[in-house]
């Protein structure tokens, strides 16, 4: 913590320059408390805006849907897994991951996965798909060590896992908690958006932290 030498002014100092100093002292005592890490005010708002979609979003429905471009959307009472992140970082950081994951693929399209048979883009379909999205964090930087350690997996942290019948499937870390200290995690993985002790029951593929992407 940065200390304050007082003193009496020589020669009649001027009040108003032992101000500027306690000023400046002030201003050096603030740094020491340091704000929260924009990490963590990135994770905190994403939880926030996924657990928002619980009791909204009821029901689960992959059918090909044609959407508005940019910002488009489902219904919010439907929508499958990917669909709670996509309104989730829309929501907490204004990020559209349609309209990212297409420019990108449009830029790197075989470099994204050609599970589908597609010619080129499809911005109806491709960011609603979890190995596209998978594809888009490596790609941008947000992929982090998988591991079967719950503290490693903060507030606002993506996870993809694999469901029975190899079926890709995605969810966000909770800030909430068991009395194990596994957190829970909010997703949609057939009955709506729900907030549930879920993130270490299948087998992990992916884990991945955002940053704000403009």
């Amino acid at each position: 913590m940065a200390k304050l030498s007082w003193y009496a002014p020589a020669n009649n100092m001027p009040f108003r320059r032992i101000s500027a100093a306690v000023l400046l002292w002030c201003a050096a005592c603030a740094v020491d408390a340091e704000p929260l890490p924009a990490a963590q005010e990135t994770g905190a708002s994403i939880v926030a805006a996924a657990r928002r979609q619980v009791g909204k979003t009821l029901y689960y429905n992959p059918s090909y849907t044609r959407l508005a471009y940019p910002m488009g959307d489902v219904p919010i009472e439907t929508g499958v897994c990917t669909d709670v992140i996509i309104r989730a970082l829309r929501d907490a950081l204004k990020m559209d991951l349609q309209q990212l994951v297409h420019r990108d693929m449009a830029a790197a399209f075989s470099e994204y996965p050609q599970n589908w048979g597609l010619k080129q883009p499809d911005p109806n379909i491709d960011h609603r798909r979890v190995p596209n999205l998978r594809k888009y964090f490596s790609r941008v930087g947000f992929s982090l060590k998988v591991t079967e350690k719950p503290e490693d997996y903060l507030p606002g942290d993506i996870v993809t896992c694999t469901l029975p019948g190899n079926i890709p499937h995605i969810m966000i870390v909770s800030d909430k908690k068991t009395k194990d200290g596994t957190p829970l995690a909010i997703h949609n993985i057939g009955g709506g958006a729900k907030e549930e002790n879920s993130l270490f029951y299948f087998p992990i593929t992916g884990h991945y932290r955002v940053k704000p992407v403009k």
